[in-house]
């Protein structure tokens, strides 16, 4: 097992064990050698963002068909299952004695510690200043269809978790994938696919879900507390290192500890947030009906077309991993984990995640923005995280001059969470393939740990595509197993609501 793991490490870890200053020199590579790596993180950069027509790469269309698919497939579950979402999440048909560690709600904070983080501020700032106020209505869309392929995924995550002897689960695409299709006779390519995502989202975890969010708020509490004469300045590792060992103690405790964390920090840092948003469009809140004007005429013009869907759900995604993961695949190994035996209720509670994440939270970043800075219709990318964060902040500030070191805050905390929650998602997959031991979680979540530290300095352009492409890379061998498995979750949703309808299923609260 140790070779396998070694000879992992050497595949994933060593492109980002990387100290890059510039990408001109690191600290273990130097010329042509960091030369050569950069060039094939670019390559697998490239190799999963290519391009299938000018500024439209194939991962997209392959996310927004698959989101299509299953909402039309199952009835539009993403709108009739919604009361009984609610009702679930909040504990009205939780069963004490049901398998599981975590409660419904615990597993739902866990999934959108994961998702709700930059992308929300930054990623929406980006798709504004590309495509102006109607990139808005596309963000809508897609995350209201993104709620069916998360109710399938989570759904099958659950369905096919592994109890373990300590009463702990493990679950995932990794599992459905090589369980799911070996009942539908093609287990060989099951267990490829289940690889393929394993490794992906190992690298992923790394990457996007941990060196691009301690980068982030490192940057932000730079620019908080003085910028270039801040005492983090040139001394980020300071601040990585701290924030290296508050991750370890909360992963340390495994998925209990992470929920008990992430169910407080996330309806705090969203709370505290859309309060702000609601302060300021409230403050133009005769502003409100010209901005949706702007938002649906400018919805079909080919600028605000290019800044809804490339800029939410490629360009703005690159710094935040995804605005929410529909797809993707991870969050269904946090709901694996969650206290029932019923997989539908499971699924029918994920499919609050992109609502919250994308058609609430990011919606209202979106108003902010269009009602303070009079819809900004640039055409030029901001440059960076910093510029795009900076745009929510101004608009922010122009009604609430204080919210700034709030928001500085909330980006921290933001970065935190997702750090925690994918800590748990690389686990998982790496314990798929190396073994459940004691051992092979060390490692891993040393890794982990010693990545923050890294990341909180690191300023290579290419170790950040690599984690990203990482991330999309899992939405491949996922979605494409989703659709051989489809028909069982149908099934199961047909069967589930009759058995409420019927009353076998009932109310506990």
């Amino acid at each position: 097992m140790s070779q396998k793991i070694i000879t992992l490490m050497l595949l994933l870890c060593s492109p980002m064990l990387v100290f890059a200053q510039g990408a001109e020199y690191s600290l273990f590579l130097t010329g042509t050698a960091w030369e050569t790596i950069e060039g094939i993180m670019d390559a697998i950069f490239n190799a999963v963002f290519f391009e299938i027509t000018d500024g439209v790469p194939f991962v997209l269309i392959w996310l927004v068909i698959g989101a299509l698919f299953f909402t039309v497939y199952n009835g539009f579950v993403n709108i009739w299952g919604f009361k009984h979402a609610l009702d679930v999440v909040r504990g009205k048909y939780d069963d004490p004695n049901d398998p599981g560690e975590v409660s419904h709600f615990q597993a739902l904070a866990t999934a959108l510690s994961g998702t709700v983080g930059v992308g929300n501020i930054a990623g929406v700032a980006l798709a504004i200043s590309l495509g102006g106020a109607g990139a808005t209505f596309w963000m809508i869309l897609v995350g209201l269809i993104g709620m069916s392929s998360k109710f399938v995924e989570c759904t099958l995550g659950l369905k096919y978790r592994k109890q373990l002897p300590d009463g702990s689960v493990s679950g995932g695409p990794m599992y459905y994938l090589s369980e799911g299709l070996a009942n539908k006779g093609v287990g060989g390519l099951g267990k490829v696919l289940g690889v393929l995502f394993a490794i992906a989202c190992i690298g992923g975890s790394f990457g996007g879900g941990n060196m691009v969010q301690i980068n982030q708020a490192t940057s932000q509490l730079v620019t908080v507390t003085g910028g270039t004469e801040s005492f983090f300045y040139g001394n980020e590792w300071i601040f990585g290192t701290a924030m290296a060992i508050l991750v370890g103690v909360v992963i340390l405790g495994g998925i209990k500890s992470i929920a008990n964390v992430t169910d407080k920090i996330v309806p705090f840092m969203v709370g505290i947030y859309l309060l702000g948003a609601i302060v300021v469009i409230g403050y133009h809140i005769t502003d409100i009906p010209w901005a949706f004007g702007q938002i649906i005429q400018g919805a079909f013009t080919k600028t605000a077309a290019f800044g809804g869907f490339v800029g939410v759900l490629l360009l703005g995604v690159q710094r935040a991993a995804f605005s929410n993961e529909a797809g993707i695949g991870s969050a269904s190994i946090a709901h694996s984990a969650a206290k029932t035996d019923e997989p539908i209720s499971e699924g029918i509670v994920a499919l609050l995640e992109p609502f919250i994440d994308t058609v609430v939270v990011c919606t209202m970043t979106a108003l902010v923005i269009i009602i303070t800075q009079n819809a900004p219709e640039q055409t030029v990318a901001l440059a960076n995280d910093a510029e795009k964060i900076a745009l929510t902040s101004r608009s922010f500030a122009s009604v609430i001059p204080w919210f700034p070191p709030v928001l500085a805050m909330a980006v921290i905390l933001f970065a935190l969470s997702t750090m925690i929650a994918w800590s748990y998602y690389g686990l998982k997959a790496w314990t798929y393939l190396f073994g459940e031991s004691k051992m092979s979680e060390g490692i891993y979540k040393l890794i982990f740990c010693l990545f923050v530290i890294v990341g909180s300095a690191v300023s290579s352009s290419s170790v950040f595509n690599f984690g990203d492409a990482m991330i999309f890379a899992m939405c491949f061998p996922n979605i494409l197993g989703l659709y051989f498995l489809a028909p069982e979750v149908r099934a199961d949703l047909k069967d589930y609501f009759a058995r409420i309808k019927s009353g076998e299923i009932k109310k506990f609260n």
